[in-house]
């Protein structure tokens, strides 16, 4: 199971980011990594100034292509990638559950959060609540439901006048959409009866973040269930529309897990590139540039797990970096929830 957080076709051509100081021979730190390369460029470039006189080389995949070709480099005896940066959170636990990262002691290692580091192998790099999304003028006359029993409630009440206009990930085609509901299915114990209004009110599923709330923002949609938190933050700051809320019952957080792979060919670098991203300059500027929450305790402010944690305390339940991940990747397991999935929302 890949936790995929949007679709691709192929891998994109490798990014080079020449070293800063102009020199030919610097040596390379080669990334792979799940995040968009525009996307990770205020990273590489905040990198960089701290370390001119690196190059990198960074290459856009897919989760479950990042998993397969860093196992697939190893057991050949190549080297691999010298950082692996992905948002597939079983897949990374994985790698290091199975031998296929190193161990880094890092500045950062022993401050920390516990849940979020792996036996200094696994580290989790980013703080991403799922939330519900709505689109404000659709409840100018409405309270906006700030739990699942009244998310259910709502639905019920308006199920016939906003039928087809509620949204959320597809569990099959969509990984990140798979871990938010295998932890519903473990947080909540009348989880099925929210699936079961959504499957009443005529729910459309898709694989991405985008599509779900490119209709919220436009007003096809009123609402979107699970939706992952820094996308439709990304999305609200762009278009006013968009409502956010962080279900007051309990809000699941996934988070990016970044590691050094076992055969990585400059694990030096890769351990540097860790380290800046665990820095509170790199966790800054994950923040405030590329919008994403940091998980740092040294790091306040917006958009930061200390903020969250603070007005929202035990309501945010953070997925732990551990090998109870791994349980999302038995396939009779999977198939059993998806096949329970479809049936409830079938049966509607």
């Amino acid at each position: 199971m890949f936790l995929c957080l949007a679709p691709g076709l192929a891998a994109a051509e490798p990014i080079f980011y020449p070293a800063k100081s102009g020199s030919a021979d610097a040596p390379v730190l080669t990334v792979y990594s799940s995040l968009d390369e525009p996307l990770a460029q205020p990273m590489i470039r905040g990198f960089q100034e701290a370390n001119p006189d690196v190059a990198v080389k960074y290459e856009d995949m897919l989760t479950g292509d990042i998993y397969d070709r860093i196992v697939r480099e190893t057991d050949a005896g190549h080297k691999t990638a010298d950082f692996a940066f992905s948002s597939a959170m079983d897949l990374q636990v994985k790698l290091s559950n199975d031998g296929y990262a190193q161990v880094s002691n890092l500045p950062m290692s022993a401050q920390w959060p516990k849940w979020a580091n792996w036996r200094n192998t696994a580290y989790a790099l980013t703080f991403e609540p799922a939330v519900f999304v709505y689109h404000k003028p659709s409840f100018v006359h409405e309270t906006v439901p700030s739990s699942r029993a009244e998310f259910v409630d709502y639905l019920k009440r308006k199920g016939n006048e906003v039928y087809g206009r509620i949204g959320t990930y597809d569990i099959e085609r969509s990984g990140v959409g798979f871990l938010f509901m295998a932890r519903d299915q473990e947080q909540f114990g009348d989880i099925w009866s929210v699936i079961s209004a959504m499957g009443a009110a005529g729910v459309k599923l898709y694989s991405t973040s985008s599509a779900i709330l490119e209709r919220v923002a436009d007003g096809r949609f009123v609402l979107g269930y699970n939706i992952l938190g820094s996308y439709a933050a990304d999305w609200a700051s762009r278009h006013p529309d968009v409502g956010i809320v962080l279900p007051k019952d309990y809000t699941v957080v996934m988070s990016r897990i970044g590691l050094v792979p076992q055969a990585a060919a400059e694990p030096e670098l890769g351990r540097r590139y860790l380290a800046f991203f665990m820095s509170k300059e790199g966790q800054t500027i994950m923040a405030r540039e590329l919008q994403i929450p940091a998980v740092s305790p040294e790091v306040a402010g917006e958009n930061t797990a200390n903020t969250l944690q603070e007005l929202l305390g035990a309501q945010l339940r953070p997925v732990p970096v551990s090998p109870g991940l791994m349980v999302y990747l038995d396939q009779v397991k999977r198939a059993r929830l998806i096949a329970h999935w479809n049936e409830v929302l079938r049966t509607q």
